[in-house]
C-alpha cells in the first residue's frame, strides 16, 4: 500500500487503508505491506502528500485482520535504534498473533533524512550500519541477548520479552549482489529483489553464490519480486490507467517506472506475464504494487483469483 492520497479527507484515510488490507486478506494474499517513509516518494507524488508512520499503521491493521502477514517494504534502518526496532516488530508480532515480518533495508531517501534530522551518511556508512543493526536485531528476535560494541550501535545483553516465537522472519530488500545479497544470506529468511525481470536469472545466481560462500542452502532463503501491477477486468482500462500513471511519473521525475517492471492487462494477461517473466525465472513469489487502482472495490479480489494459483499450487 504505497499511496494514501485517494481519501477525500484525513479522517477518511485510515478507514480506506483498513478496507484495503481486509480486501487483500479476503482475496487470499499472504501479506500486506506499507512503506516506511515520512514523505511520499518522488516517483509517486509530491513530498507533502499523505504518508503514515508505518509501525503505528501496522499495529492498527493487526487488530483489523486475522490471517494476513504484516510488514514494511522495507524499514529504513537509519530511522530507528536497532534494539528498539527489534522490540517494535516483536510487539507487532504479539498484537497480530504471530503475523509480523521484519522488512529492512539500508535507507536511501536523503530528503526525509535531512528534513527529520537523521544522519544520512555515505552509501558505505549506511550498509555498515545495516550490518551492525542486524547483529543486534536478529539475535533479539531469536531470543538471545546480544552485546554489541560497534562503530554505530552499542547494546549490553539487550533483552526482548515477551515473544511468542523465536523465528520471526527477516526480509531484506534490494539489488546489490555483493552487499545486500551477502547480508541476506547471513541474516534473512526472505529477499525481495529489486531489478528488471531480464536481470532475475543473474540475480538468483548471485544470491546462490552468496549462500554457498557461507555454507547456506539457497533453498532456505525465499525470494520475491516487486511488480508494479495494474489489473482490471477490462484490459483496455488497465492500459489506460497505466498510460495515466506513466504520464504522472514523467511529470514528477522525468521518466516512468521501467516497462519491464510493470504488468498490465486483464487477469489472464497479468497472470501469464507474471508466470513467464518472474516465476519461470526462478523467483518464489511476487509482491504487487497496485498503486493505480488497488484501492478500488473488487480489484484485489480479481488479482487474488488470477495470481493466487501461480504461487499456491
Amino acid at each position: 500500500m504505497p499511496y494514501f492520497s485517494h481519501a477525500a479527507s484525513p479522517r477518511e484515510l485510515f478507514p480506506q487503508v483498513i478496507a484495503q488490507a481486509q480486501a487483500a486478506e479476503a482475496a487470499g494474499f499472504d501479506a500486506a505491506f506499507v512503506m516506511d517513509h515520512f514523505y511520499q516518494l518522488p516517483s509517486i507524488g509530491t513530498p507533502d502528500e499523505p504518508m503514515l508512520e508505518s509501525y503505528t499503521a501496522l499495529g492498527a491493521l493487526a487488530t483489523a485482520t486475522s490471517r494476513i502477514q504484516l510488514s514494511t517494504l522495507v524499514t529504513g534502518n537509519t530511522y530507528r535504534n536497532p534494539a528498539m526496532l527489534a522490540k517494535t516488530v516483536t510487539t507487532l508480532d504479539m498484537v497480530s498473533g504471530g503475523r509480523a515480518v521484519l522488512g529492512i533495508g539500508a535507507g536511501w531517501f536523503e530528503l526525509e533524512h535531512n528534513a527529520f534530522g537523521y544522519e544520512f551518511g555515505t552509501f558505505t556508512d549506511r550498509f555498515q550500519r545495516l550490518d551492525e543493526a542486524l547483529q543486534i536485531i536478529a539475535p533479539m528476535l531469536h531470543g538471545e541477548r546480544p552485546t554489541v560494541n560497534g562503530k554505530w550501535y552499542h547494546t549490553v545483553e539487550a533483552m526482548n520479552e515477551p515473544r511468542i516465537r523465536d523465528d520471526l522472519p527477516i526480509m531484506l530488500g534490494g539489488s546489490g549482489e555483493k552487499k545486500t545479497f551477502a547480508l541476506a544470506a547471513r541474516y534473512a529468511d526472505h529477499l525481495n529483489i529489486i531489478c528488471s525481470t531480464e536481470e532475475l536469472p543473474r540475480k538468483i545466481e548471485a544470491l546462490h553464490q552468496r549462500c554457498d560462500e557461507i555454507g547456506r542452502d539457497p533453498g532456505t532463503l525465499e525470494t520475491s519480486f516487486l511488480a508494479f501491477t495494474i489489473i482490471d477486468a477490462d484490459g483496455q482500462r488497465a492500459r489506460e490507467l497505466h498510460r495515466q500513471l506513466m504520464d504522472r511519473q514523467t511529470e514528477l521525475v522525468g521518466a516512468p517506472v521501467p516497462a519491464d517492471r510493470v504488468f498490465v492487462g486483464d487477469p489472464d494477461d497479468v497472470a501469464e506475464q507474471i508466470q513467464r517473466r518472474i516465476l519461470d525465472r526462478g523467483v518464489d513469489g511476487v509482491i504487487c504494487n497496485m498503486i493505480a487502482n488497488g484501492h478500488e472495490e473488487g480489484i484485489l479480489e480479481l488479482a487474488g483469483k488470477a495470481l493466487g494459483p501461480l504461487v499456491h499450487s
